[in-house]
C-alpha cells in the first residue's frame, strides 16, 4: 500500500477529536474519585467473592486506617502500583493471568467507577462485552437476529489482543476523555505496570484492563459503523463479526478493516480465524455454533464439559466437594440457559452421565434464566 494512502489512513478522524470530546476536566474529579465513600465501595466490589483470602482479610482487619493511607498516597502523588502474581490459565487455550495485590484492585474498581460512564457514552451498541447489561448472551441473540437476515458472515479475531495494545495509542485515546492531570498520570501508572513488549500490553487480570481493552477497540467499532456504514455488526472483546448477502462486499471490509487495525492500531488479525462462511450451516461464535433460530454448544466446549467432569470429585447427593465454584458447571448452566438442557444431556450421557447421573447436578445449578 503506498505510504501516502497510509498515512491518510492513520489520520483519518473516526468520531469526535480531542477539542470535541466532553473531557473530564474539572479540577474535583481526582478528590471525587478517591473520596473515602468512593474507596469504601471500590472496597466492597474489590472483596466480593474473595472475603475467605488471607489477602483480603489482612486488609480488611483495619479497613479505615488502611482506606485512608492509601487515598494520602493518592492524592499525595506518592502511590506505586505492586508486583503482579503471575499464573496460567488452561480452557479453549493457555493464558497467562497477572493478579494485581488487594490494594491495587481497590485503586482499579474506583478507577474503573470514576472513567466508565464517561467512556459508555462513546462506546457502539453492539459492543458487549464487560459492559453493563450487555454480555455473551445478549451478543447471541443479537447475532440470531442478523443471521436470519443474512446470507453471509465475516468473522474476525486478534491475535494476542491484550499483549498486542500499544500503550502510547491507549494513552491518547484515554486522554480524550481524562484532562485532569493526576487522573491520567494515574492511568499512565497502571497501563506501564505491566509490559509483555517494550511499549506493549496490558494485563488480562486487572479490571481496568476489561475498560482500556473496550476504548481501545472503539477506534475499530466507529471506523466499522460510521466509516464503512456497517449495519449488522458485533464485537465481543477482541471477537468480531460482520454479515451480508454479498460476499464480495465482505471481502473488502475483511481487507479495510484489517488494514486500518495494523496502521491506527498497530494490531494484527489472527490468520486462521478470519473467515467468511455462509449462515445456513451455523456459525462459530463466543462458543456456540449459531444457527438463524437456534444455537448449541461447540463440541470442543463440551468436551472440555466432560473432561472437567472426570476431573471433579463428587459425593453425597451432588455436593461438589474438592471446589465449590467448580468451573466446569459454568459450562452447564450456560448450556440450559441456551434452552437444550434434553440436546447437551444426550451429548454428554455415552460417557460422562454413568460417572456422573446429571440429576446430581440439578442440587447444586442454579442458573440464571
Amino acid at each position: 500500500m503506498p505510504l501516502s494512502a497510509r498515512r491518510s489512513l492513520a489520520a483519518e478522524r473516526v468520531g469526535p477529536t480531542h477539542n470535541d470530546m466532553n473531557a473530564h476536566d474539572t479540577p474535583d474529579t481526582f478528590e471525587k474519585a478517591f473520596s473515602l465513600e468512593n474507596l469504601l465501595g471500590a472496597h466492597a466490589r474489590a472483596k466480593r467473592g474473595k472475603q475467605k483470602r488471607e489477602e483480603v482479610a489482612r486488609f480488611g482487619w483495619n479497613l479505615e486506617a488502611n482506606l485512608l493511607a492509601l487515598r494520602a498516597q493518592l492524592l499525595g502523588g506518592t502511590y506505586t502500583h505492586g508486583a503482579y502474581r503471575k499464573f496460567i490459565v488452561s480452557d479453549s487455550k493457555r493464558r497467562e493471568i497477572k493478579s494485581a495485590p488487594f490494594r491495587d484492585r481497590v485503586v482499579h474498581q474506583a478507577i474503573v467507577a470514576a472513567l466508565e460512564p464517561a467512556f459508555e457514552q462513546r462506546f457502539v451498541f453492539d459492543s458487549y462485552a464487560c459492559r453493563r447489561g450487555k454480555g455473551t448472551h445478549a451478543a447471541l441473540a443479537r447475532f440470531e437476529q442478523y443471521l436470519r437476515v443474512s446470507r453471509y458472515a465475516l468473522t474476525m479475531d486478534i491475535s494476542k489482543y491484550f499483549a498486542s495494545i500499544d500503550h502510547s495509542i491507549l494513552l491518547s485515546l484515554v486522554a480524550r476523555k481524562v484532562r485532569e492531570t493526576r487522573l491520567l498520570a494515574l492511568c499512565r501508572l497502571i497501563i506501564e505496570s505491566s509490559e509483555e513488549a517494550p511499549g506493549r500490553g496490558i494485563p488480562i487480570g486487572n479490571l481496568t484492563s476489561q475498560l482500556f481493552a473496550n476504548v481501545y477497540l472503539n477506534e475499530l467499532d466507529q471506523y466499522a459503523k460510521h466509516g464503512l456504514r456497517l449495519r449488522r455488526y458485533i464485537r465481543y472483546m477482541d471477537d468480531m463479526v460482520v454479515l451480508h448477502d454479498d460476499k464480495t462486499f465482505l471481502h473488502e471490509t475483511k481487507e479495510k478493516m484489517r488494514e486500518f487495525a495494523e496502521v491506527r492500531l498497530g494490531l494484527t488479525m489472527h490468520p486462521r480465524k478470519v473467515q467468511i462462511a455462509p449462515v445456513l450451516p451455523g456459525v462459530d461464535f463466543l462458543g456456540y455454533r449459531v444457527f438463524p433460530h437456534h444455537r448449541l454448544l461447540r463440541k470442543s466446549t463440551v468436551k472440555r464439559f466432560i473432561a472437567r467432569m472426570k476431573h471433579a470429585k463428587v459425593r453425597g447427593g451432588g455436593a461438589l466437594r474438592r471446589n465449590p465454584s467448580w468451573r466446569g458447571l459454568g459450562t452447564l448452566g450456560r448450556a440450559l440457559r441456551a434452552g437444550f438442557y434434553s440436546r447437551f444431556r444426550a451429548a454428554c450421557r455415552t460417557r460422562a452421565s454413568r460417572m456422573y447421573p446429571m440429576n446430581n447436578y440439578q442440587l447444586v445449578i442454579t442458573p440464571r434464566i
